[in-house]
């Protein structure tokens, strides 16, 4: 870890440790990635009572921000009461920044490696800062928009290291929409590299889901842009029998849809945490 994350840790510790908050505690936290030779920020949110001199351990959930979004993204406008949710269900929430990654190690940005960012740097950095839940059975993954497409892009290609993903309002299929999101800065074009697009999209990922392994959620308003591709990843679910819930609600895609649809897959990956 880089000295500059070191120090901002360090003092974060020592705010946060010293006595059990009686409300939730956020805070900005850079962690240093390896892969991209970077800091990368983060808001880390721990619920109301949490104490490092205790025993007990939380399940993390880690959401992802859309295009154009930032690790600040979910608490300051898509969901501002998340400091609370985080205590009523007693869990630690992470926002890690994404850039405009759409969470894949892109294979042509090198300065782009969300995937291992998310999935290894980053939950290795909070199961050893905070009391984790330190297995699958502890974290779930979910996001809006490109951190929709994320959250299920991680969850279903590291079911070691999550136990639920979800999505909200996803870019599940991103073959429809080549010109959009800076997506063929991560891939190449995709007339050129349509094998690429077609190996970074979650709707060729579904074969990769063993039963039983994953709990996964998909949530898409109606009136929503990426509504279609939620449909057909929905039907191809059915069709491959991967248990999941899907829901569809009047809706566009915005932070209001969101600040809704998260309640439900809040309490969902709570459910799934009380199962560990």
């Amino acid at each position: 870890m880089k000295a500059k994350s070191l120090f901002i840790t360090l003092l974060c510790l020592i705010a946060v440790f010293n006595t059990s908050a009686q409300t939730a505690t956020s805070f900005e936290v850079e962690v240093y990635s390896e892969k991209m030779d970077r800091n990368i920020k983060n808001i880390i949110i721990l619920p109301a009572g949490y104490n490092a001199s205790d025993t007990v351990r939380y399940p993390v959930l880690y959401l992802l921000h859309g295009y154009g979004g930032n690790h600040t993204t979910w608490s300051q406008h898509t969901k501002k009461t998340l400091a609370d949710e985080a205590s009523k269900y007693k869990m630690i929430v992470v926002c890690p920044h994404g850039d405009n990654s759409w969470y894949w190690d892109s294979p042509a940005n090198p300065k782009s490696q969300f995937e291992t960012y998310v999935s290894k740097e980053l939950t290795a950095y909070v199961d050893n800062a905070y009391h984790t839940v330190a297995s699958p059975k502890g974290r779930a993954i979910t996001g809006f928009s490109m951190g929709g497409h994320g959250g299920l892009w991680l969850g279903i290609n590291h079911p070691d290291v999550f136990g639920a993903c979800g999505s909200l309002s996803g870019g599940v299929d991103i073959r429809p929409f080549p010109n959009n999101w800076d997506m063929k800065n991560e891939l190449g074009n995709y007339d050129e590299n349509k094998e690429v697009w077609d190996n970074h999209t979650v709707m060729t990922q579904l074969d990769k889901i063993k039963p039983n392994t994953l709990s996964i959620i998909i949530d898409c308003g109606t009136e929503d842009f990426f509504y279609n591709v939620n449909i057909k990843l929905h039907e191809q679910m059915l069709e491959k029998r991967i248990q999941h819930d899907f829901i569809i609600r009047p809706g566009v895609h915005d932070h209001e849809y969101w600040n809704s649809a998260i309640d439900y897959q809040i309490l969902f990956f709570s459910k799934f945490f009380d199962k560990k």
